[in-house]
């Protein structure tokens, strides 16, 4: 091993017995002091707001300059308006339920053990993510209240930014006499990752949050268990029977309310009988709002002079992060299911439908985290589902899926109570 990669692995060992020594110190704490924590926390993080905007400046700076995407520095700006957000985030975390010690089940057994199984915290979580700040508060939130010290590695693009948000929040802790540990921010390469995602017994868990490469490699590299957040590849269909207006509605919406988030629709299907009607008015409305529309033929030739681009595999294929659509014509509900089986990534997919037995065999047969009914997909959100914050949208299939709040952030153990019973 090289003397780069011994340092390395040794600071972030220290960096795991420190977060390990600040997670028992998070588990003892009552339900009130972790709410109490959480709104100074959020407090702290207004009061520095003028020192995030302004070391999120530089990181856009420093993106523009490299010639990073508008979708990418949407993703990655901090305006005091956000920063109350993401305050206001951790407040709405403390006013949720606290998982740490909810009983899931349990019964007294014939001999008369009582047994019961417990929600406790994972311990260390290890978060690795990309050009998104309001994540590292979110992360630490949701830590705080699910009893979990938090070592956080983001992005560089947001470097400037997180360590002014770090830096707020362990003043915080600190001043309130709790473990500056339980959030830690890495600030090295890819080798502190490669560290984390391998520090098995320090690390309870890694979760990523960003692009198909970077879950793919710390998938791929970790010997720590790994929960996927995944790539959002996002589908529309609106089925023979729905209301159009509706579909118009959720449609617009799911492609340009934010477009570069991963619960943004990246292809639309239409069912034939529906599409005369409703693929003028819909492909009108995109275009009118900048989406660039990648057509099969038969939504071509249907587009009533709309400008569009013949769809490829890969456009099939792509979670754009921007104003780009996929748009394709289905002959029936199996069609747009077996269409979404081959592309979508499982996050979130919608039907619009008058047809409740359309809707139950879309929801049936559609295997992703999130299936949609006649409303928008940018409704798959932590926030949105009553979590408050979320660590990410769950695409697997163990012990979490879809958005992954504080129960997901937890684990269990069983608690056996006797008397002296003997086997």
């Amino acid at each position: 091993m090289s003397d780069v990669a011994e340092e390395t692995r040794h600071r972030i060992e220290t960096a795991g017995r420190a977060a390990r020594a600040a997670s028992k110190r998070l588990a003892l704490l009552s339900r009130a002091e972790k709410d109490t924590a959480l709104l100074t926390l959020a407090d702290a993080v207004e009061a520095a707001s003028a020192t995030i905007v302004a070391a999120n400046e530089e990181d856009l700076a420093r993106g523009a300059a490299g010639g990073m995407s508008e979708s990418l520095q949407d993703r990655l700006r901090m305006t005091p308006e956000r920063v109350t957000q993401v305050a206001q985030a951790l407040r709405d975390v403390a006013a949720l339920p606290d998982p740490v010690g909810e009983v899931t089940r349990g019964n007294t057994l014939a001999n008369g053990l009582q047994i019961k199984q417990v929600r406790v915290p994972m311990g260390v979580v290890g978060m690795i993510y990309e050009a998104r700040p309001n994540v590292t508060v979110d992360a630490a939130g949701l830590g705080l209240k699910s009893g979990n010290a938090m070592i956080l590695r983001g992005g560089s693009a947001a470097a400037a930014t997180n360590a002014a948000i770090v830096e707020a929040l362990r003043a915080s802790y600190e001043q309130q006499g709790l473990p500056a540990d339980a959030v830690q921010l890495l600030d090295g390469g890819h080798d502190d990752v490669t560290a984390l995602i391998t520090a098995r017994g320090l690390v309870d868990l890694v979760i990523p949050r960003g692009g198909a490469a970077l879950i793919e490699a710390v998938v791929t590299g970790s010997s720590v268990p790994v929960i996927e957040t995944g790539t959002g590849n996002v589908h529309v269909y609106v089925d023979r029977a729905a209301d159009l207006d509706m579909a118009l509605d959720i449609t617009v919406n799911s492609k340009t309310h934010r477009p570069s988030v991963c619960n943004a629709a990246e292809s639309l299907l239409v069912h034939a009988d529906v599409v005369e009607t409703f693929l003028p008015r819909v492909l009108t409305e995109l275009a009118q709002r900048g989406v660039v529309l990648h057509a099969d033929e038969r939504a071509a030739a249907l587009a009533g002079g709309v400008a569009t681009q013949p769809v490829t595999d890969e456009a099939w294929g792509t979670e754009f992060h921007g104003l780009e659509m996929s748009v394709g014509v289905v002959d029936s509900l199996d069609g747009a299911i077996a269409h979404i089986d081959g592309y979508s990534t499982h996050h979130t997919d919608c039907i619009v439908t008058e047809d409740r037995a359309a809707a139950r065999t879309f929801a049936a047969q559609v295997d992703s985290a999130v299936v949609m009914i006649n409303a928008s997909t940018r409704f798959t959100d932590g926030g949105e589902f009553g979590f408050g914050a979320e660590i990410g949208i769950s695409t697997q299939k163990l012990h979490a899926r879809g958005p992954m709040a504080l129960a997901e952030l937890t684990t269990t153990k069983w608690i056996v109570d006797g008397d002296g019973q003997i086997r």
